[in-house]
């Protein structure tokens, strides 16, 4: 580790750049669990011993976000696990090379950063705001609403980050303190990049996966479903894919990086620059193996024709500098690419190294030069044979081939005077013999020798272009930046998107929007317009029928908003967008047994979720909260949660909700406020059918209309007007009347029972007593028909 001392810590830690240790001082820990190009981090700060944590996100083999994280940070101590990627290693290496920053490094066996392990530390933290007597089972449930347990790596880097704390005594009062003080969790993301957790993307449907369709490819991946990255990603080249995805899982509120993506957006969306789109995306396909350096000239040529106003541009122009040519140049002239595409190898052009060029000829000599040695060698050999060939085989050298006799059973058979025998392949037999020894030391094993001169030739070929490799790494990311952002400029192209206006104000107005995935299903879309200001009401709850496009709306709003953080132009006819910090929903339950949660309860960690992290220049979406519950419960916990936003006032986020209860509204249980917008979604009823008209407006809605929805679902006519019965009597307040009706068969039963009765009065006999017979079988029989 260079210069640095290395102190072993208890069990294995091992500490590299010791500091001394200043008790008075703050310090921040860091933790730092980095796996298959995902990073987990939290830290621990002293001074108000407060957990902050980030969500396991994309970073690209140079750990650039990492890097950001300890510039904004500055930990006095940095936690990582010994078995980890070369790149964390790499990165550690660059650290200690930095005469300016020196913190302390220290390496944790990976058996301290497992995921159990770190779920057991945390429950065994001491939670200074839980009560004492908070049990285990309490302490899981109210974790689950702090931290998603759900960000693997995160959770296994905090395992890591209390087991420095506690080694170290960090925050322990005395000595019979049990457990690290946490005052508080806290999410942490980097200044300019917005929030999003995974709920969000998985409710949004940023990303899908889904398993390949094709049998030879279950095992072996799974494929990107209807999704919003399935949809933009136009990327040519593998390089472009991995940077949008890195895109999408940072989006950012640095106007500079949104200003720089959009110019290039607007440039190829202008009709006038298909030429030029249509050739760079050719171009761009070849970003991938040896050809990559032609397809940069020709990227660089290209480039070099358009206004150089746009700083992609002229970045790519300055980059994309003589050494590219000088590479291709030199490559070209080394590489024989036809011969190396047919012998599946690195094979040099003639003229190169004359050695090579020697020996190559001497081998495509062979062939003749051979049957003149065999014609010399039949000569000698025993007369029953009457041909014989010389072959060489590469690594065997030269042999002298027979055919085998009828007389020759066995290897001792095999024995010819003056040849060395060697092996029997298909009734031929193979002997060195002297002139074939000759030939081994006169001209040794060709074939393999003009192998390891070629291996030698490409690794001097490798040495000379790794010595710009500098120029080579920068023509690859810019290549990848410009493949992305014609990618978003051809999806901006095909579905008529707008480019959006991006200010730092607490202001969204989305004119006219669309939903990006739901107009490639649907021949007909309604637009809707989305305005969101202290002026024009941050908090929009939304009411309308079930299925009448309140979620959509809500997902529409959502990535929207998304889209405009990446860069890329929005789905709408105008749309102005002041950055938020971040997008926060309770719109999707992801439940699984692993979890240990019931619905409600996930339901409930994302309001929380929402309500502690949110600020006045975040977007929350809730869809539905409170149905998982007793009705009065639900509605109960959603007003709460909409005057607590409202009492925030300018700190108040964007807020829009939808909901099916309508009594907070109708009982004026939500408080006045100029934040406050009430809208809903028009319906008509043609025929006693209900049509959605999907147009939000001002105003609520009266019904749910859920008898309707139920006929369109298919459930019976009788069951939804005995549905409609009950509804009006439980809200006019009259009592309930149960209700037994029997089925058809019984109701048949009855019936034949009633007239099986009828047909057996005998009106001519004497002793019946008509009176008594209609009251004590007929009636009754009638009483249960009826």
């Amino acid at each position: 580790m260079g210069e640095s001392n290395i102190l072993q810590e208890p069990e294995s830690a091992l500490s590299i750049n010791e500091v001394e240790d200043d008790e008075g001082n703050t310090e921040v820990f860091l933790s730092v669990f980095v796996q298959q190009a995902k990073i987990g981090l939290s830290y621990y700060d002293s001074s108000d011993h407060t957990l902050h944590f980030m969500l396991d996100t994309m970073d690209n083999s140079d750990l650039h976000l990492l890097d950001r994280v300890i510039q904004e940070l500055s930990p006095k101590v940095i936690i990582t696990s010994a078995k980890q990627e070369s790149s964390i290693a790499q990165f550690i290496d660059r650290i200690e090379s930095n005469r300016d920053y020196k913190p302390e490094i220290v390496v944790f066996p990976n058996v301290n950063f497992g995921l159990e392990i770190s779920k057991q530390r945390l429950l065994s933290a001491h939670l200074q705001f839980l009560p004492p007597t908070t049990t285990e089972s309490e302490k899981i449930l109210y974790l689950s609403s702090c931290i998603p347990l759900d960000s693997v790596l995160m959770v296994r880097s905090i395992g890591g980050l209390l087991k420095c704390l506690e080694r170290r005594r960090i925050g322990f009062d005395m000595e019979d303190s049990i457990g690290v003080p946490i005052f508080q969790f806290l999410t942490y993301t980097l200044n300019d990049v917005v929030y999003i957790d995974r709920d969000t993307y998985s409710a949004l449907q940023i990303f899908k996966s889904e398993l390949h369709p094709s049998v030879f490819k279950l095992q072996s991946g799974e494929k990107e479903g209807l999704s919003l990255y399935g949809v933009l990603n136009r990327c040519q080249s593998k390089f472009g894919s991995i940077l949008l995805r890195q895109w999408f899982h940072r989006p950012t509120r640095d106007l500079n990086i949104l200003k720089r993506r959009q110019e290039v957006i607007h440039f190829f969306t202008s009709p006038r620059n298909l030429a030029d789109l249509g050739t760079l995306q050719s171009c761009l396909r070849n970003i991938k193996n040896i050809s990559t350096v032609y397809s940069a000239l020709c990227i660089r040529d290209t480039i070099r024709s358009i206004p150089q106003s746009i700083k992609l541009f002229s970045e790519i122009s300055e980059n994309f500098t003589d050494d590219l040519f000088y590479i291709g140049t030199y490559i070209s002239k080394v590489v024989d690419f036809e011969e190396s595409a047919a012998k599946n190898r690195f094979t040099v052009r003639p003229n190169v190294d004359p050695v090579i060029d020697e020996k190559k000829r001497r081998i495509m000599g062979l062939p003749d030069f051979l049957t003149d040695v065999a014609r010399t060698e039949l000569e000698n050999l025993d007369p029953r044979f009457s041909t014989c060939s010389v072959i060489y085989l590469p690594l065997i050298g030269f042999l002298l081939s027979v055919p085998r006799l009828p007389s020759m059973l066995d290897k001792q058979s095999f024995e010819i005077e003056g040849l060395d025998f060697i092996f029997l392949s298909k009734d031929q037999l193979h002997y060195r013999s002297t002139r074939t020894k000759e030939l081994d030391s006169m001209l040794g094993d060709l074939h393999c020798d003009i192998l390891d001169m070629e291996m030698e030739v490409m690794r001097t070929l490798q040495a000379s272009v790794l010595q710009r490799s500098d120029c080579l790494h920068k023509v690859m990311s810019l290549c990848a930046e410009l493949d992305c952002l014609i990618a978003l400029a051809q999806a901006s192209r095909d579905h008529g998107y707008c480019s959006p206006t991006l200010t730092p104000n607490q202001r969204l107005a989305l004119i006219e929007s669309r939903h990006p995935l739901l107009e490639l299903c649907t021949p007909v879309f309604v637009s809707n317009t989305y305005i969101s200001s202290e002026t024009e009401g941050k908090v929009k709850v939304i009411t309308g029928p079930n299925s009448s496009g309140k979620s959509i709306y809500l997902k529409q709003v959502g990535l929207i908003v998304f889209m405009a953080l990446i860069g890329s132009d929005v789905p709408a006819k105008e749309a102005e967008i002041g950055l938020v910090d971040g997008i926060f929903t309770r719109m999707h339950s992801r439940e699984s047994v692993s979890v240990g949660l019931s619905t409600f309860m996930i339901d409930l960690n994302q309001m929380a979720h929402s309500l502690n992290h949110s600020t006045g220049n975040s977007l929350v979406l809730v869809d539905e909260f409170g149905k998982g519950t007793n009705t009065v419960d639900g509605l109960s916990l959603l007003t709460a949660c909409l005057n607590h936003w409202l009492r925030r006032g300018p700190q108040c986020p964007h807020l829009l909700t939808s909901t099916c209860f309508h009594s907070p509204i109708q009982l004026g249980l939500i408080a006045d406020s100029s934040l406050l917008a009430l809208l809903t979604l028009e319906t008509a009823i043609e025929e006693e059918e209900l049509v959605f008209l999907f147009q939000v407006k001002n105003g609520i809605c009266q019904s749910s209309c859920a008898a309707n929805i139920a006929t369109l679902a298919g459930i019976p006519t009788e069951l939804v007007k005995r549905a409609v019965e009950v509804s009006e009597l439980y809200r006019t307040g009259r009592s309930i009347k149960k209700v037994d009706r029997p089925s058809a068969d019984e109701q048949n039963s009855r019936c034949d029972k009633v007239v099986e009765k009828f047909l057996n009065i005998d009106l001519d006999d004497p002793e019946m007593d008509l009176d008594f017979y209609l009251k004590d079988q007929v009636l009754p029989a009638l009483e249960e028909v009826l």
